[in-house]
């Protein structure tokens, strides 16, 4: 058994200028950003409990994606294969994924500081 919850949204920007996307979407969505999280991320300053946002330079076009947090990356992937999504690749620790519908979206470690109280239990 293993557990995962909704863990936030990622706004990947195709640019050059992270910093400056990261200010329009702060301002856009009224969130400070904490400022650089390595050479392509930016979070942006929510409470532990909330979802995370982040915004990340990218080198596809620009689009949204979601993060699944959970305790076991691997096991999470595979039910949500059973489910109809296909694995594209890892980044790191990360594992993204494409559900059958096109999005694509990460498997990712716990990230919330609310994960072991809120998170769904899986079989």
């Amino acid at each position: 058994m293993h557990k995962s919850q909704l863990a936030g949204f990622i706004i990947d920007c195709e640019t050059d200028d992270l910093e400056a996307a990261a200010l329009f979407w702060s301002s856009a969505l009224g969130i400070k950003a904490r400022g650089p999280d390595g050479p392509a991320y930016v979070a942006l300053d929510t409470r532990p409990e909330d979802y995370h946002l982040e915004v990340q330079k990218v080198s596809h076009p620009s689009r949204v994606h979601l993060d699944i947090e959970a305790d076991d990356i691997e096991a999470e992937a595979k039910r949500l294969e059973a489910l109809g999504a296909r694995r594209i690749g890892a980044v790191g620790s990360r594992v993204v994924m494409e559900a059958p519908t096109g999005q694509r979206f990460c498997v990712v470690r716990p990230q919330r500081a609310n994960f072991e109280n809120t998170a769904n239990t899986r079989d």
